[in-house]
């Protein structure tokens, strides 16, 4: 959704009950993985610039192409 994606796990230990993939991973707004780790433990950082959302939101304008005809927003209180 034109944003900037962090997809984090839990290193890989086979010896644990739960066997994480690890490979934790950010991506850009366009889907591109600008950095990713293996299966090991570690740390991974990346520099996300905003600006780069605001270009991608500005080729691919889906909130100017809402269509509020074929729906609306309603606001429901549980009782």
């Amino acid at each position: 959704n034109q944003l900037f994606v962090a997809g984090v796990s839990p290193a890989q230990d086979l010896t644990a009950s739960y066997h994480a993939w690890g490979h934790s991973m950010l991506c850009n707004p366009w889907g591109k993985v600008v950095v990713s780790a293996d299966e090991k433990e570690g740390i991974v950082y990346g520099e996300v610039d905003l600006s780069e959302v605001d270009r991608v939101r500005s080729h691919i304008p889906v909130t100017a192409q809402k269509r509020w005809d074929l729906y609306s927003i309603t606001d429901k209180t549980s009782t």
